[in-house]
């Protein structure tokens, strides 16, 4: 009988000190950030991922008609805001661009104004993308004055990777600025649900190798079919043990906010974008 307790005791002290496995993956494993660039105006899919639980970086077009008020809503929806700030492409309409672009024949004195006043017109924001910008990204004149401002009001930065040359990681570093780099296109102008889905689930192995993954989507023409796939591809990156962060939380920042809400489980490109 003492043998037979004895064995018992060891065996329920084994059991607690085991480690704990449960079936249900943690969503702490790895990290990856989804961008959502074009807010800013009435277009396809702001309202879905303005009103709905995906749960992504918010880039605003400055000076747009709805760039402030989308800048509000979003943030008070819980999501991150970034500046998608347009810039000149070697090849491109000038249409495609929007107010207050940043091009070559600018001052830097210029330069400064409009950043400060994209700065001013998306409030909340913490970082900053380029819109197109093939051209501008490789400039270092032009960049060093992009990020100075940025370095200045503690902003991030975000190379949408329009240009293979891009000069924004190496002014970054030179400048201590946080900066991230897109991994992966999401859309294009022709994509279906199904072909965001695949780049979603690109994006899901690259963040088990990677926890700096970050992918790039847009509203407007395609923005219902990019909102729709993403949505649909949430369940498994939370299977996977796969989160969808702030971008900031993939970067070395000061930003310290409290994003314990930002993921929410669902219960039941152009290259030169």
């Amino acid at each position: 009988m003492r043998f037979y307790v004895g064995y018992l005791t060891l065996f329920l002290c084994l059991i607690v000190s085991s480690p704990s496995y449960s079936l249900a993956v943690t969503a702490t494993d790895h990290q990856a950030a989804i961008i959502i660039d074009d807010f800013g105006g009435d277009v396809r899919g702001v309202s879905s991922f303005l009103s709905g639980d995906v749960p992504v970086t918010v880039a605003i077009m400055p000076f747009m008609e709805q760039s402030t008020e989308q800048a509000k809503l979003a943030h008070e929806k819980g999501l991150e805001i970034i500046i998608h700030m347009p810039m000149e492409p070697k090849i491109g309409k000038a249409s495609w661009l929007g107010p207050n672009a940043i091009t070559s024949d600018l001052s830097n004195e210029e330069i400064r104004k409009r950043i400060e006043a994209a700065i001013e017109n998306v409030p909340h924001a913490k970082g900053i993308n380029n819109h197109m910008g093939s051209k501008i990204v490789e400039n270092e004149r032009i960049i060093r004055v992009i990020l100075e401002v940025a370095a200045e009001k503690g902003l991030y930065v975000i190379d949408s990777k329009t240009s293979s040359a891009s000069v924004i990681p190496k002014i970054a570093r030179e400048l201590n600025i946080p900066c991230g780099t897109r991994s992966i296109f999401l859309d294009d102008t022709h994509s279906s649900k199904q072909q965001v889905l695949k780049q979603m689930n690109s994006l899901l192995n690259m963040a088990k190798k990677h926890d700096d993954s970050i992918a790039i989507g847009h509203v407007g023409i395609k923005g219902h079919e990019t909102f729709a796939g993403i949505e649909e591809a949430l369940p498994l990156f939370q299977k996977e043990g796969v989160t969808i962060v702030p971008t900031s939380h993939l970067l070395k920042t000061n930003i310290d906010e409290d994003h314990s809400d930002f993921w929410k489980p669902l219960v039941e490109g152009e290259e030169d974008d």
